[in-house]
């Protein structure tokens, strides 16, 4: 079972190369940090811009880079089932110890159209697969009783919620009980989602706040709801900057500021905004980083 702090790992980039010492700098602050696993090419690595061979690169050096010392959930997910076969297969071979695999974008498939899909990706692979639900960026829904019946191929065993509907996120875990993991795919439902059955998350945030997401979940875990609750509001001014524009703008714009990233981030998405980022520097400084 997947439980714990995930951090949906940023890709750095460098004159249109992938910063390999800056992705391994990276990687070795959560290992220190203690966060729980690192999901590579997933939405806020930029997996849509990203080719098939600095995807398949990208999985293959954080395997290598974190040495088992935490998961890697790769990114394999696609908008035909076809790719994301073929990457979850290839994360496989290359030692991922799962995949995070995103609901077909664009297409906006029926919910029968779902099952046949996570069905055929699940049956491609033997490691366990996380479903990603993100209706706000592919356009479609997994309701609770369609992932009841995706549940049924076993590798199937946790899901990313980003729905940030926390009637559906209860549905969910009073339909799949305990054996299955919930983690929340919003880092400002991560509180309340702790509180009605999530396991974890899979965090923006986290690439900028590790030990402290990390600690939120821990104290939860621990019954001290107080000091959860202390970290939740400390880090919700950082949590809501993460998305004053399309996420990873804001995030790597962040690590670029505190100096772990050159902030380069791959066309459609562009820099962000002069005026969000004198908010941005504002947060980070009133968090107490050094901008």
């Amino acid at each position: 079972m997947f439980t714990g702090s995930f951090v949906a790992l940023v890709t750095p980039f460098r004159d249109s190369r992938i910063d390999e010492q800056a992705f391994a700098d990276l990687i070795e602050m959560h290992v220190a940090a203690g966060t729980d696993g690192i999901i590579p090419c997933g939405t806020t690595g930029e997996s849509a811009t990203l080719s098939f061979e600095d995807h398949q690169h990208l999985i293959r050096l954080a395997v290598k880079l974190t040495g088992k010392r935490m998961k890697v959930i790769a990114g394999t997910g696609s908008n035909s089932t076809a790719e994301a076969i073929f990457l979850s297969r290839a994360a496989e071979k290359d030692g991922a110890d799962g995949c995070l695999v995103v609901t077909p974008y664009y297409n906006k498939p029926t919910q029968n159209g779902l099952i046949q899909y996570f069905r055929e990706v699940a049956e491609s692979v033997s490691i366990p697969i996380v479903a990603y639900n993100v209706p706000g960026r592919t356009g479609v829904n997994i309701l609770p009783k369609t992932l009841v019946e995706m549940a049924r191929s076993p590798n199937i065993c946790a899901i990313k919620e980003a729905s940030g509907d926390l009637v559906q996120m209860s549905e969910i875990a009073a339909l799949m009980g305990p054996d299955f993991s919930i983690l929340s795919g919003d880092d400002m439902l991560l509180l309340p989602g702790l509180a009605i059955g999530a396991r974890g998350v899979i965090s923006v945030v986290a690439n900028l706040l590790p030990a402290e997401t990390k600690a939120l979940i821990t104290a939860y875990q621990a019954r001290d709801t107080d000091a959860a609750l202390k970290l939740h509001r400390k880090m919700f001014p950082v949590m809501k900057a993460m998305f004053m524009e399309t996420n990873p703008i804001p995030v790597k714009a962040a690590m670029g500021l505190l100096g772990w990233i050159h902030p380069e981030i791959r066309s459609p998405l562009t820099e962000l905004e002069p005026d969000n980022l004198m908010s941005l520097k504002k947060v980070l400084r009133d968090y107490g980083l050094k901008v």
